[in-house]
């Protein structure tokens, strides 16, 4: 059987999902289907940005058999602002 993933992770807690992949299925329609929605109701598809195997897409994208979808959060800090301070520490 084909099969695509859904994948998000917080720093808590990783999931990926698997479900059977489907042609002419969107990523968002993936990401609805896989239920990750309800999972974690933080996710906002209007503001998150979504990737294929750590590539940006569309939400109107079509993953292929064995794609990856990853629903990506937003950063807290800056790299670089994190390296500035753990440089100061020093």
């Amino acid at each position: 059987m084909d099969k695509v993933y859904v994948a998000y992770a917080t720093p808590e807690r990783q999931i990926e999902l698997e479900l059977e992949w489907l042609s002419g299925e969107t990523v968002e329609d993936l990401i609805k289907r896989s239920e990750i929605l309800v999972q974690f109701p933080e996710i906002d598809l209007e503001i998150n940005k979504v990737g294929l195997f750590s590539q940006l897409c569309e939400l109107d994208d079509e993953p292929q058999v064995g794609d990856r979808v990853e629903i990506y959060r937003a950063l807290k800090i800056d790299p670089k602002e994190s390296r500035r301070n753990r440089a100061k520490q020093t």
